[in-house]
């Protein structure tokens, strides 16, 4: 759902640092069947594409690799292909699979590959206060004014955005002592937000 949506918060703000120069965007959400008609004309017309992903697993979600077997390849080369590529992991060395697999993506549909922004963090973006949410997204705005200017995702600019690369050994035993309780406040938090009126530690099948 949209509304709920991390990509789709991260995106917006990403667009509102794009256009702040005269630039203009179209988007349409995958996640939503009934708008492919369009974002396949989208893609057909256009020779500036950027997907916005969430990570799964190590890999990207499979509505959208349905999605793209519904396109052909571009009939002339020129179209360059962009990628955000966002996760709840903290270490951008988590992401790193996916962004293998999206550098090789663009060449099967005659495009040119243009980068990929990638970082993790983004648990809960949408499920936590409006003004949290905001300060947590607002590093989008300024990559997408970057990409606006340079209409490209420089790989140094990305890593330094993305880190940290791996937590620090003193990052691991804060998270231990301290971290993991804040995480489970969190996770608490949004269970209550979707309804959830059990722990999340029930065991509602163990035999007792």
């Amino acid at each position: 759902m949209e509304a709920k949506s991390n990509t789709a918060r991260i995106i917006r703000t990403f667009v509102r640092g794009y256009e702040v120069s005269g630039n203009r965007a179209e988007v349409w959400h995958l996640s939503d069947k009934k708008q492919w008609t369009c974002a396949k004309e989208a893609y057909e017309k256009n020779d500036n594409v950027l997907f916005a992903i969430p990570l799964y697993v190590e890999n990207v979600p499979g509505i959208m690799l349905e999605f793209l077997e519904t396109l052909q390849p571009k009939k002339e080369a020129g179209t360059k292909m962009s990628f955000i590529l966002q996760g709840g992991f903290g270490e951008a060395s988590q992401l790193r699979c996916g962004e293998a697999y999206l550098e090789m993506l663009p060449s099967y549909f005659n495009c040119e590959y243009n980068g990929t922004l990638i970082k993790g963090d983004n648990f809960g973006l949408s499920w936590v206060p409006e003004g949290m949410a905001e300060k947590m997204a607002a590093h989008y705005e300024k990559m997408g004014r970057s990409f606006a200017e340079k209409e490209t995702f420089y790989k140094e600019e990305v890593n330094e955005f993305a880190a940290p690369e791996y937590f620090s050994e003193k990052e691991i035993r804060q998270y231990k002592y301290i971290g993991r309780w804040i995480q489970k406040a969190l996770f608490n938090y949004i269970a209550k937000k979707n309804g959830c009126k059990k722990p999340l530690d029930d065991k509602p099948y163990q035999v007792k």
